[in-house]
């Protein structure tokens, strides 16, 4: 889910380099790293414009 294309280069280093019980925490206080949309629907999830699937979800 994080978006190797973010213009954050500086951050997206320290997410992939930082101990791992501290990636979440510093993940969700920057979420322009993640890829966007994330779509949900119940149990079901998509990341990224994902059109074809929302079709199909019930």
């Amino acid at each position: 889910m994080i978006d190797s294309d973010c213009k954050d280069r500086d951050l997206l280093a320290l997410i992939k380099y930082i101990a791992a019980e501290d990636k979440l925490e510093k993940i969700l206080e920057n979420q322009i790293v993640l890829k966007q949309p994330i779509v949900r629907n119940g149990k079901q999830a998509t990341v990224g414009y994902r059109p074809e699937v929302w079709k199909e979800w019930k």
